[in-house]
């Protein structure tokens, strides 16, 4: 039986969260998957101040383990970074285990990118037993091709390439200035966000540029921004981001990437390929 780790590297599972992760776990055995489960998942069992160390403990058990294929973090929320430190990093890349989560374990995901060279993958495997599209992600999750083919739409120029980084804004941002941080020299920026309107947005992006992201990068990957689309904010980001980026930088974009229910999955460290064909269609390929 194909083993993997659940954890929650991040904020701690709430009690009334224990039936969907028993469910998720429960899912995962129908499809012959053994779930290791972290034991400093819910918030009864860390006890402050050491819960940080406990869960990079944790986390190291099950990228020791030689059977983990694949962990997935359930967690999101604020506390991620705490563990930065604590992990082990030599470890971690020769461990055939490969890292899952979203949202505030953007940290975590481009931390290990920037120590080991490693991917990991951007998604929430809770989407599995929650949502309107549980149905739709329990095919793609049998069906990887599909779970990792987000469509893009350029909205400048019509090609790039380069390694993925970033993942949510805010939680990217924690890095900066850290080891932790990935050089950004000719990648592709994936950038998304469930939290903010036009004013943390353009605290966020005016914090990039500051950085000389916008210098680096080689091409700007745009998820959904939830609270800017759900409040129909004004300007959006695609204009957001043009003011920061110059007119030769590519820049696409797309829905299927982001904190949605029906967001697929991109992997974060490994090199993407997109361009546009002559009919007009978007193409992506991974080297």
């Amino acid at each position: 039986m194909k083993k993997v780790g659940i954890t929650a590297c991040s904020n701690a599972q709430k009690e009334e969260y224990r039936s969907q992760n028993v469910e998720l776990a429960g899912y995962l055995r129908s499809l012959d998957i053994l779930p290791v489960i972290s034991a400093c998942m819910y918030e009864a069992e860390r006890p402050y101040p050491d819960s940080a160390k406990e869960r990079a403990q944790q986390l190291m058990r099950m990228f020791a383990d030689p059977d983990i294929g694949e962990i997935y973090d359930i967690s999101g929320g604020d506390e991620a970074n705490q563990i930065l430190d604590d992990l082990d990093y030599a470890a971690i890349a020769k461990s055939r285990a490969v890292f899952w989560g979203y949202s505030d374990l953007t940290t975590v995901i481009n931390a290990i990118y920037a120590m080991t060279g490693k991917s990991s993958v951007l998604y929430q495997v809770k989407h599995l037993v929650s949502g309107q599209h549980r149905d739709l992600q329990r095919r793609r999750f049998t069906n990887r091709e599909e779970l990792f083919s987000p469509g893009f739409r350029f909205v400048q120029k019509d090609a790039m390439r380069g390694v993925v980084v970033g993942g949510n804004i805010r939680c990217f941002l924690k890095l900066a200035g850290t080891r932790y941080f990935p050089d950004l020299a000719g990648k592709l920026l994936l950038l998304e966000a469930w939290g903010g309107v036009v004013p943390q947005m353009r605290t966020y992006l005016a914090q990039l540029a500051q950085l000389g992201a916008f210098e680096k990068v080689s091409g700007i990957l745009l998820g959904t921004f939830t609270a800017m689309e759900q409040n129909h904010a004004l300007p959006d980001m695609v204009t957001l981001v043009k003011t920061y980026a110059s007119p030769e930088t590519p820049i696409a974009v797309t829905g299927e990437i982001g904190h949605g229910d029906d967001a697929k999955a991109i992997v974060i460290g490994k090199e993407l390929v997109l361009r546009r064909t002559e009919n007009g269609q978007e193409q992506s390929a991974v080297s």
